[in-house]
């Protein structure tokens, strides 16, 4: 029997598209007349070690949003007994925390359908600890979801004993053949929506819970937007459009972008297009900031700015820039306008971040709020303030 493993559509995310998490095998293919709504995949979120961190960004967002996955628990022993809610933003959300596998699992009335790899290494690979506990979710008959730039699916003895236990392995970051990929074309120029990108001065700075965060109280003020995920946690979390920008050959990587966009635009119809930011275009080890800009082709950015961290992830030698340092450089990049910054308020008091908030505000001349730690309502007007008729035209039925 082959392993059922799955290579990623980068444009097109339909709720049945490649994208989506596997179906359960007795699923019908043939329509029926009644329409079923059918529950997503219940999933276990390994985190182990790096839970409420940088490295386990993707835990991270897939407890806080995630319409792809009924995220049933985090496995990470050092807050084990925790609500994880409590334990990233001071908020339950009743998703609990366990010490190891065999807990997560026994706390189920049946064994959850997925166990999600839910940490973000910066070396991108598997460790020999990791690796046991996937081989046992398999042993277990649970399917496999992994963001790394190592594919599991290509692993033999994963593979195996995937392929023996009827199991999936969904390698987020595996891309489509470059032949099947899409240069840049300049379509995007046609797309009608407005566009706007959450761009960062470091990267797992908050840009993507930014985003979706403003793309759902756009879409609650009948503002229809929809949100295009360039990363693997957006595409887990169940983002319609979008693609692993950091998977994809630097020569195709505007062209499957603006790909997602215009996909987005025709299929939609939205007021608002926002694309998901990845590392910091003054970042020099990454090079996908850049690619966004230039494929989006955006006419507007929000800058997401961390102020109490003092250097770039794994760098330690590295300092961040300021706020308005990476404003110059996107503006002078390319033809767009930052349009207000939002905080990533880690090591702040509340009072730090109302004082950074105004400090920030009066410097930049800009708005500037933090999506989690102040009410949406200040997100929304940030936009608002710069495109005021988004709220005079006619709106568009919310998503």
């Amino acid at each position: 029997m082959d392993t059922k493993s799955e290579t990623i559509d980068t444009i097109r995310r339909p709720v049945r598209g490649a994208q989506a998490p596997p179906m359960p095998h007795s699923e019908p293919e043939h329509a029926t007349s009644i329409t079923q709504v059918t529950a997503p995949p219940s999933a276990v979120v390994y985190c182990e070690g790096n839970f409420a961190q940088i490295d386990g960004k993707t835990a991270n967002g897939l407890v806080r949003h995630s319409q792809a996955y009924r995220i049933l628990s985090v496995i990470d022993s050092n807050y084990s007994g925790q609500d994880s809610g409590s334990v990233l933003d001071d908020a339950m959300n009743h998703i609990p925390i366990f010490e190891d596998l065999k807990a997560a699992v026994a706390h189920e009335a049946i064994i959850p359908d997925t166990l999600i790899y839910g940490m973000a290494p910066s070396t991108g690979r598997l460790s020999r600890a990791d690796r046991g506990v996937v081989l046992k979710a398999i042993e277990l008959g649970m399917n496999i979801v992994s963001g790394l730039h190592e594919y599991l699916s290509d692993d033999d003895e994963i593979a195996a004993a995937a392929s023996e236990q009827n199991a999936t392995i969904r390698d987020i970051r595996k891309p489509k053949p470059s032949k099947d990929m899409r240069l840049f074309d300049g379509s995007v120029a046609g797309v009608k929506a407005l566009r706007i990108a959450v761009l960062g001065t470091d990267c797992a700075i908050g840009k993507r819970t930014t985003a979706t965060v403003l793309a759902r109280t756009l879409n609650a003020k009948g503002i229809k937007t929809v949100l295009v995920g360039t990363g693997q946690t957006g595409l887990m979390q169940g983002a319609k459009y979008g693609i692993a920008m950091d998977a994809v050959p630097p020569q195709f990587c505007c062209g499957e972008l603006e790909g997602a966009i215009v996909a987005a635009s025709e299929a939609e119809q939205p007021d608002v297009i926002l694309i998901e930011g990845q590392g910091a275009l003054s970042h020099p080890a990454f090079c996908t900031s850049a690619f966004i800009l230039r494929g989006s082709q955006p006419d507007a950015v929000i800058l997401q700015h961390a102020p109490k961290r003092a250097h770039r992830c794994d760098f330690p030698n590295m300092p961040i820039p300021t706020s308005s340092s990476e404003i110059a450089l996107i503006e002078a990049f390319a033809d767009t306008k930052v349009i207000g910054v939002t905080l990533n308020h880690e090591g702040m008091t509340e009072v730090e971040i109302s004082q950074t908030i105004t400090a920030h505000s009066h410097e930049l001349g800009l708005p500037v709020t933090d999506a989690l730690a102040r009410p949406a309502a200040h997100l929304l007007a940030m936009v608002v303030a710069a495109y005021p008729g988004l709220t005079q035209r006619p709106l568009m039925a919310a998503i």
